[in-house]
């Protein structure tokens, strides 16, 4: 196997566990333990600065005592692991140690295969779009497979299915991986005990990463509530796939361009791009609670979710060395990923109990900032 197959087998694998923990994961513990919105975001929140904490402080440790290539192999195991234990568990604690452990481990997997494809397009000249629209293609089956389950075995499915992704997710882990992934980081390489640190007194980076936690962060509300505010309006469950499939669908189509279709684009006319998108997506929804609108504002997603990460992308791989590449990736995992969404998904909570659509309103208090610090930044730092 080629490491450009080898790449996009192992994005579609995380990301099919990933298109059922992200969307339905706060669904199924509101339906299946009989929480309420907000103790469910209570629980999603906590589980989130668990995932930010982690991919700041631990996968920058871990990537310097194993090779990417052995990380991922024991992330993956030790999710199913984790995973597992949901099968018991009934409690609100027993829930909320399991889903902060899981979030500790699980989305490691994320920088980690980020950090490898980085790598990889520097080594081997590999497409990133190409591979990584085989992620959104897993995801898009992943969203068509828990609606059509659901619709016949209810929520109790999304457990199953995600113990399953992981399984899967395992075995492709298990293949060897790419020889530059396999080699162990040197003491004096270390993924450099001070790139972190060099990093964070670069104002160039910190901006990129600030605009990125705007960008990312304002998705909390679709991720998290998106499958029970469909549900509120009275959409089948099998049909709620395929509406959160409209953003995926868009996705794929972006990765599959964007190498191309990008490649005369400043960093920061595609971040500028993906804010006024998401803007427009999140005031779409408020203003207008109807299904069809949902599906309009769906297709928005390429450029509020797709645009916003490319350029994230784009500017590592164009302006930082490789030692620097799993801290940068552990930093835009914690903040932008993780730490971001955890704070206006606790909001989102109470904000969904209130009105629905102000949830989604909320988010648009990350992404209209956003426009202005590219703005105010993209001359200062040449981006």
């Amino acid at each position: 196997m080629n490491n450009q197959k080898w790449l996009s087998l192992n994005f579609f694998a995380f990301f099919f566990t990933w298109g059922v923990f992200l969307p339905y994961w706060t669904g199924w513990l509101t339906n299946e333990k009989d929480m309420s919105v907000s103790a469910a975001s209570i629980i999603m929140g906590a589980g989130m600065i668990a995932r930010s904490l982690s991919t700041l402080l631990f996968f920058p440790i871990m990537t310097r005592l194993l090779s990417l290539g052995r990380l991922m192999q024991v992330l993956a195991i030790a999710s199913a692991i984790l995973m597992a234990l949901y099968i018991p568990a009934n409690s609100y604690t027993a829930l909320f140690i399991i889903t902060v452990a899981f979030s500790f481990v699980y989305p490691n997997l994320l920088p980690a295969m980020e950090s490898g494809a980085t790598v990889l397009m520097q080594t081997d000249r590999i497409h990133y779009g190409k591979s990584r629209s085989f992620g959104s293609l897993g995801y898009t089956i992943a969203l068509l497979i828990v609606g059509a389950l659901t619709a016949v075995w209810q929520e109790s499915a999304i457990l199953w299915v995600m113990l399953s992704g992981l399984a899967f997710m395992a075995i492709t882990q298990s293949a060897a991986s790419p020889v530059p992934l396999q080699i162990k980081p040197k003491p004096k390489h270390a993924a450099s005990k001070g790139a972190v640190k060099e990093l964070l007194q670069s104002k160039a980076f910190l901006t990129i990463l600030g605009i990125s936690t705007l960008l990312q962060g304002a998705h909390a509300a679709y991720y998290n509530y998106g499958f029970i505010y469909l549900q509120d309006l009275g959409v089948n469950s099998f049909y709620i796939g395929i509406v959160l499939n409209v953003a995926i669908i868009f996705e794929i189509i972006f990765f599959n361009k964007a190498d191309t279709l990008f490649r005369n684009w400043s960093v920061s006319s595609m971040f500028l791009l993906a804010a006024i998108g998401s803007t427009v997506r999140w005031v779409l929804i408020f203003l207008f609670p109807s299904v069809w609108v949902f599906v309009i504002s769906q297709v928005f997603h390429a450029m509020s979710f797709g645009v916003a990460h490319f350029a994230f992308i784009r500017y590592i791989f164009k302006n930082l060395q490789p030692v620097h590449i799993p801290a940068a990736q552990g930093m835009y995992a914690a903040v932008a990923m993780s730490l971001s969404v955890a704070l206006l998904t606790i909001i989102g909570g109470f904000l969904y109990e209130i009105s629905p659509g102000l949830a989604f309103l909320g988010m648009v208090s990350f992404s209209a900032p956003a426009i202005i610090a590219v703005l105010l930044t993209k001359k200062k730092f040449h981006y």
